[in-house]
């Protein structure tokens, strides 16, 4: 009776705030008839919401060497949707006995929906003998594990760098060299008082662009949301200093107010030259700059973040999307091969960087002799891996709960209304932790 165990546990969490519109009814207690695939043809069920993946993922199960050896012929069976509706329908699906896939890719924002109520543990293959192998070179682990268990490999190391107009900083005689935010606030105020432009920029849209922006922030300056336990972490200087830092950007304009860092207001922006600078992760290049400005093709370049004076790192992380192996079904075995050979080898990790820009997630890979020789064109033919490999060596760890989601929705306001000199931050902060704890403890 283990899976009827199980659908009952994914149909109590369902019921306490996972975001299903109904819990299905149960199907009839018993396991899958089909037998597990322990050879030969898998035709691999893969949900994803990022056509990249689909390409990283069929381009991988046709290259020779990196499938050489294998028991299995890969096959895939690809459905593209939302991150949320992913997450949504699995659960759903999970709970009825239907049709779940054998990999599926979690978005990190959607990742503490399962960390409540064992739907993690019931969900997904434990990763834990997989990797651990690979030690402390495997990174960017503790965002997809509950209770110290792996249950997701993330994609790519989603660096967070400083994107900057190298021509425009020459125009403006902006150092490219500056140690901290804030002596680049103060180039930054001077560029808006006397040019308009501004040198990074804050979202002030949806909650979700809102707190992803601020903790990005606030995890370079040594900070966070949560422990590794789970436990709230936010209530710290570090939270009131990274607060006061963006409003006081804002205000002087060294900070540009945009909705997202991907819509109309940003393509302006850039397009106009009135942003010429951006921290954001390595997946700006081609999410943002290449989309809203193939022609500034040649004029951008990329270094380690400026550090806050008061510490933190150099370097922080934004975003990410993790694969997770569906656990007891035909294909759970070959799935999680799969997913070994196209995410924990160093012929796997190439391959996504080269097919969807990945960077790698196993650190050695920062010193490999392929990726240090490889040229961004678009950043001017930088050696971009001279950058990120100082960067992984500072990344900071991020540590997720099942209350992600409760934080975000009564943060987001709050530090809005401290950026637009509503509030000050410090009454922000304070409200948003007011209105958090007593959500979390009803």
């Amino acid at each position: 009776m283990r899976d009827l165990s199980r659908r009952r546990l994914l149909r109590a969490a369902s019921g306490a705030g996972l975001g299903l519109l109904a819990a299905p009814a149960l199907a009839a207690c018993g396991t899958s008839a089909a037998a597990p695939v322990r050879s030969g043809r898998a035709q691999i069920s893969l949900w994803t919401h990022d056509p990249d993946y689909i390409k990283t993922f069929r381009s991988a199960i046709k290259d020779v060497g990196l499938m050489r050896g294998s028991r299995f012929d890969f096959g895939l069976d690809i459905t593209s949707s939302a991150p949320a509706d992913i997450m949504t329908r699995m659960i759903a699906q999970a709970v009825a006995d239907g049709n779940t896939p054998d990999l599926a890719g979690l978005n990190f924002d959607q990742f503490p929906r399962v960390m409540q109520s064992s739907i993690a543990e019931n969900l997904f293959v434990d990763l834990t003998d997989t990797v651990r192998p690979l030690g402390d070179d495997l990174l960017k682990l503790s965002p997809y594990s509950v209770d110290g268990v792996p249950y997701g490999l993330e994609s790519g190391n989603a660096i967070t760098v400083l994107y900057y107009r190298q021509d425009l900083f020459d125009t403006y005689n902006v150092p490219e060299t500056l140690e901290t935010w804030e002596e680049f606030l103060e180039h930054g105020a001077r560029l808006s008082a006397d040019h308009k432009v501004s040198v990074g920029m804050i979202s002030t849209g949806d909650n979700g662009s809102i707190v992803n922006g601020f903790l990005q922030f606030l995890l370079q300056r040594g900070g966070g949301f949560f422990n590794t336990a789970g436990e709230l972490i936010l209530d710290s200087p570090e939270a009131l200093e990274v607060l006061e830092f963006m409003t006081r950007g804002v205000r002087s304009g060294a900070l540009m107010a945009l909705p997202d860092p991907y819509g109309s207001a940003c393509a302006a922006a850039l397009k106009s030259g009135r942003l010429a600078a951006t921290a954001m992760p390595n997946w700006y290049n081609a999410a943002g700059l290449q989309a809203n400005v193939p022609e500034q093709r040649g004029r951008w370049r990329i270094r380690t973040l400026p550090r806050f004076a008061g510490g933190g790192h150099i370097a922080s992380t934004m975003g990410g999307t993790a694969f997770a192996v569906l656990k007891d079904k035909p294909n759970s075995e070959a799935g999680l091969e799969l997913l070994r050979r196209v995410y924990l080898s160093r012929e796997g990790q190439v391959l996504r960087y080269r097919f969807g820009g990945y960077l790698p997630t196993l650190a050695p890979l920062y010193d490999d002799p392929e990726l240090v020789a490889s040229k961004d064109e678009y950043l001017g033919g930088q050696q971009a891996f001279e950058i990120y490999s100082a960067a992984a060596a500072d990344l900071p760890l991020f540590y997720q709960a099942a209350s992600m989601q409760i934080l975000s929705d009564v943060l987001g306001g709050q530090i809005l209304d401290a950026l637009k000199g509503r509030t000050s931050p410090t009454a922000a902060l304070n409200a948003g932790l007011k209105a958090y704890r007593q959500q979390v403890t009803r």
